[in-house]
């Protein structure tokens, strides 16, 4: 039986006659920027995550630029990240001008070690940015120290976490600034690029608002040199939608990864995804280490089961940031991980025999 890694149409099967009629809708007004729907998704987003400023923005990247972009990081500032996650948390920084430091990652859930970040402080270190890696946040409490301590800004990279939760408290809460995005595979994704930018503090809120239409507050004033970010009414009138189902469908989500782990607890070779104590895993991804990892996605592939590697290579390795000087060893839990992991099927309409399928497969590959 064949299992894609997600399936959009079975998604949108689900709501398709609500999604038509906000589409039809924004088609009929013929309102395609700015507007009630971009107002009402920013709303529903505070709403949804209890906090004071949502603003939305092109892209999932444009929302990691533009935040450290308000926070003043820019060239000769340095910015500790994790390189164990998508590239454009670490391109932004770059794109500004500063320079991506990289700290190794916990090897059971992949986030990044608050443990290795303090030693590279440096007089030159301006914010850290965690990543709530696959649908897990990271260990906040301890990074927010660290920041506390040398007066450093801290930027949560959420695009993989909307609805995840640490000791109860929401991803992209737990910093001054967040990031979301919205790209159609995500938790809650629109029908193409899309992001949002969160915070409590109302003058970067502002900041970013300003920053997103070409530093103008009002129409050819402009305050700031800033770019055109602007989210489409289109996408925000079909995020509007989804919200309201973005709980019920992180539940689906763990349900199935709670039943993945009963399978692989049959199989010892597999190492299922840890859920850090205290956290509440909204599994994006659905990752595992395995043995022989490139020949296992190959026996999936080959049996058209849908799989993928999250990421086969770590940033700090990375050939763009080969001028930074790393070795693998400086990194080595992320390089170890970079070979080990395996994403598997995981999205709310997947059923427990397409599971059976995945988990039959591994298993013939272990044999």
């Amino acid at each position: 039986m064949p299992v894609p890694m997600i399936d959009l149409r079975a998604q949108y099967r689900r709501i398709k006659t609500e999604i038509d009629a906000a589409v039809a809708e924004v088609f009929e007004t013929q309102g395609f920027v700015g507007g009630i729907n971009i107002d009402r998704l920013e709303k529903g987003i505070e709403a949804y995550l209890g906090v004071g400023c949502a603003i939305a923005v092109a892209s999932g990247t444009d929302a990691l630029l533009l935040s450290l972009k308000a926070m003043g990081v820019g060239p000769g500032d340095e910015v500790i990240t994790t390189p164990f996650t998508f590239f454009a948390t670490a391109g932004a920084i770059a794109n500004l001008g500063a320079k991506p430091v990289f700290a190794d990652i916990r090897p059971d859930c992949f986030t990044i070690d608050p443990d290795a970040i303090e030693a590279l402080v440096t007089p030159q270190t301006k914010a850290i940015v965690p990543v709530h890696l696959y649908g897990q946040c990271a260990d906040m409490d301890p990074i927010n120290a660290i920041a506390s301590k040398y007066g450093l800004a801290v930027l949560e990279d959420a695009a993989q976490a909307l609805g995840a939760r640490d000791k109860g408290r929401p991803a992209c809460t737990l910093a001054p600034m967040a990031a979301i995005s919205f790209y159609p595979t995500k938790n809650l994704g629109g029908a193409g690029d899309g992001g949002m930018v969160v915070t409590q503090d109302a003058a970067l809120a502002q900041r970013v608002r300003l920053l997103r239409a070409h530093g103008a507050g009002t129409t050819y004033i402009h305050t700031i040199v800033g770019t055109n970010s602007r989210l489409d009414a289109l996408q925000a009138a079909l995020l509007n939608v989804k919200l309201p189902h973005l709980d019920q469908w992180n539940a689906e989500r763990r349900a199935q990864a709670a039943y993945y782990a009963e399978r692989f607890a049959e199989i010892p070779e597999v190492i299922p995804p840890v859920e850090r104590a205290g956290n509440f895993h909204v599994y994006h991804q659905y990752v595992i280490r395995l043995p022989h990892r490139d020949a296992a996605r190959d026996l999936l592939r080959a049996r058209g089961i849908g799989c993928a590697v999250f990421y086969p290579l770590a940033l700090h390795m990375q050939e763009c940031f080969r001028y930074l000087g790393y070795e693998e060893k400086d990194c080595t839990h992320a390089a170890q991980a970079c070979r080990e992991v395996l994403a598997l099927p995981m999205y709310p309409e997947l059923t427990p025999d397409q599971q059976d399928e995945v988990v039959a497969a591994i298993k013939e590959h272990l044999a």
